[in-house]
């Protein structure tokens, strides 16, 4: 269901998913597709349509949007994942359980977080998105890590922690693809 050829990035916002992501494209020469971006491509902007249309929402139109690029070329790229693609409720889509299972149990995903120790990923977590523009208040951001880091410590892929020279980063992931690409 996930092509072997993809790198598939998860995690929390503000991890560094698309910043590493779009690094080990550079280096490897492949496609860069953050979801996100894609998302804002087909439905318009997130916030917008999170306001507009409600969580559940945005949550079956982002299972649709990364189900509508299993169906294009085929071809190596890395993937970023939205942010609670991983956490969302099994029944939110009729494809999801089976698409997240394969997006966990594929050999080339990773989930970055700040930290596997939860205190610093929250922290950390929290510094970086109150320095984005799309943000919610400090104590919500909290409240959203500390809601999703079981579920991304709990998923079976490989954890790489992204508190770090980003290009150290980018090296240790690619180094676990040796055999995995």
């Amino acid at each position: 269901m996930i092509p072997s050829s993809w790198i598939t990035l998860a995690g929390p916002g503000g991890a560094g998913k698309s910043s590493v992501g779009a690094l080990i494209a550079e280096r490897l020469g492949i496609a860069f597709t953050d979801l996100d971006r894609r998302f804002a491509d087909r439905a318009g902007d997130i916030s917008e349509y999170i306001n507009r249309s409600g969580y559940a929402a945005y949550a079956r139109e982002n299972v649709e949007t990364l189900s509508s690029m299993l169906c294009e070329d085929g071809e190596p790229r890395v993937v970023a994942l939205s942010s609670g693609f991983m956490t969302y409720p099994t029944d939110i889509h009729r494809g999801y359980a089976r698409l997240r299972r394969a997006i966990d149990e594929s050999p080339t995903t990773f989930v970055l977080v700040p930290s596997l120790d939860r205190d610093t990923c929250v922290s950390e977590t929290v510094r970086r998105q109150l320095a984005r523009p799309f943000t919610r208040s400090a104590a919500r951001e909290a409240e959203v890590i500390l809601e999703r880091f079981p579920i991304y410590c709990g998923l079976r892929a490989r954890k790489i922690e992204t508190v770090g020279p980003l290009g150290a980063i980018v090296d240790e992931l690619l180094g676990y693809l040796g055999g995995a690409t």
